[in-house]
């Protein structure tokens, strides 16, 4: 018996803009907030109420909140 893990794409609104809007996660994985590593720290990403359609696709919004530092 093989097991699949099935992939969700969401959007995400505000943030650095070298960060691609729509994003790709383990659908197991949809929670309240996204974690995107960046350079030397993160970008973290809250789950709204919103979808938004992107051609045709309804995709979870996550709203840029703040970011935070590699600790070392």
């Amino acid at each position: 018996m093989s097991t699949t893990s099935h992939r969700l794409l969401v959007f995400l609104k505000g943030g650095p803009s070298d960060i691609p809007e729509i994003q790709e996660v383990k659908s197991g994985s949809i929670e309240d907030r996204l974690t995107i590593p960046r350079g030397n720290g993160y970008e973290h990403f809250e789950i709204t109420q919103d979808f938004k359609d992107v051609g045709g696709v309804l995709m979870r919004v996550y709203q840029w909140s703040y970011r935070t530092a590699i600790a070392e």
